[in-house]
Formats: C-alpha cells, sequence, structure tokens
C-alpha cells in the first residue's frame, strides 16, 4: 500500500474527516458478513446497508437471481458509499456462486430462516469462526440452493402471532448481538489488518474527493 498516496491524498481532506475514517476503521470488521439474497424492496434492502454500516460490517454480499438490487438512497442515508457492495449477477446459479466464493474465504454460512435444526439466536457460537449471514425476501425467504448449503440456521425467538421479523428488524437484531458478543470476546480476532485498514481508507478518501483521479496523476508527475 502507497503510504504516500494516502498522505498526499489526506491533506485535501479535513483533519477532523481524516479522524473519523480512522476512528471508523478500529471498528470495522469482516469476521461478520451479511449475504442478501434476491431482494426485491429497495427500502428494507437500503436499511439493512445502513444497519451494517452502523454496526460495523464492511462486506455486503448481494445475490441477485429474479430480482436486481437497487438503494433507496434517501432510506440508506449514504451507507452505500461506505460498504464493500459485493454483486453475484452473471450465472444462473448466482447463489450457489456467492456460498462457493464465501467458503473458499472460510466462512460458515449462517441462514437466518425457520428450520428444523435452527438454534436460537442466544445459543449460537460466534467464535467458531467467521460467519456470513444470509437473509432472503421476506416471501420466499431464502432459496433451497441456500438452503441446502447452509452449515448453520439461527432464528431469533418471538413470543407473539406475527410469523417473523421483516427482513430490516431481523438484520439488526442479529447484528447488534452478534457485534456485541465478538467485540466482548477477547479470544476473537475481528479487526481488519492493517493492510485491509489502507486499503479502505484509501477507497474512503477517493469516494470523498471530487475528481480524485486527477490529484492522483499530480501526485504521481510529482514523484517521477
Amino acid at each position: 500500500m502507497n503510504h504516500r498516496l494516502i498522505d498526499f491524498l489526506s491533506e485535501h481532506l479535513t483533519p477532523r474527516r481524516i479522524n473519523l475514517f480512522n476512528a471508523v476503521l478500529q471498528q470495522r470488521t469482516r469476521y461478520l458478513t451479511v449475504v442478501l439474497e434476491d431482494i426485491f424492496q429497495p427500502q428494507n434492502a437500503s436499511a439493512v446497508l445502513r444497519t451494517c454500516d452502523c454496526f460495523g460490517i464492511h462486506d455486503v454480499h448481494i445475490i441477485e437471481n429474479r430480482n436486481e438490487f437497487t438503494v433507496d438512497r434517501e432510506v440508506a442515508m449514504g451507507a452505500s458509499k461506505w460498504l464493500n457492495l459485493k454483486k453475484y449477477n452473471q450465472y444462473e446459479q448466482n447463489s450457489l456462486e456467492a456460498i462457493r466464493a464465501l467458503k473458499a474465504q472460510n466462512y460458515r454460512i449462517v441462514a437466518t430462516c425457520p428450520h428444523s435444526n435452527d438454534q436460537q439466536l442466544h445459543e449460537f457460537d460466534v467464535s467458531k469462526g467467521k460467519t456470513a449471514l444470509v437473509f432472503g425476501s421476506e416471501l420466499p425467504g431464502i432459496s433451497d440452493a441456500i438452503r441446502n448449503e447452509a452449515d448453520e440456521f439461527i432464528k431469533i425467538p418471538m413470543y407473539g402471532f406475527t410469523e417473523s421479523f421483516n427482513i430490516s428488524v431481523s438484520a439488526a437484531i442479529i447484528l447488534h448481538h452478534l457485534t456485541l458478543k465478538i467485540r466482548q470476546d477477547n479470544t476473537i480476532n475481528w479487526h481488519l489488518s492493517d493492510e485491509e485498514k489502507d486499503e479502505i481508507k484509501l477507497e474512503w478518501i477517493r469516494r470523498s474527493l471530487k475528481r480524485s483521479d486527477l490529484l492522483e496523476q499530480h501526485y504521481l508527475q510529482s514523484i517521477k
């Protein structure tokens, strides 16, 4: 990572903005990640992005099988600008493509849906390793492909007449619980590496500057 480039571009932002980047990066994690499968409600999908940013989740994996994922900017409140959104929409079986990619990164796939072998949220052992939480559309839920490939299932305990929370509420409850648990467990290395922090910081700086490409060209010319 070119720290001199980061320093050069940082000079074009206020110290307050740079300090905010540094503070947020200290709380960012890839130990937990969120997978959204075929979400067609822009408001709920955008609310999940906002929740992910608030709880320090950096990567959101978006599966587009039948439905294209769209962001409602008013609901998301700019959250998508600070997240890494990875879309899967090139194949017939995009769900399987996403799951294979996540498993290759040593994530265990945890589906959030009622299931005969599911466990209550408070019973889930977050210390067992990196976790990808899969949320499906509210009516159909997760696909059979996800259900068959999932390593574990969790559910939120409910005590009323309705059968489920909407997806944005489910994500908020689960992420609040699990991010609190990883931050309280000193045995879990949930922080980003220094290299990851630098990579993300550079991207955030680029997104914050108008015509950052011109500034980078100026920098490269200055060091020739």
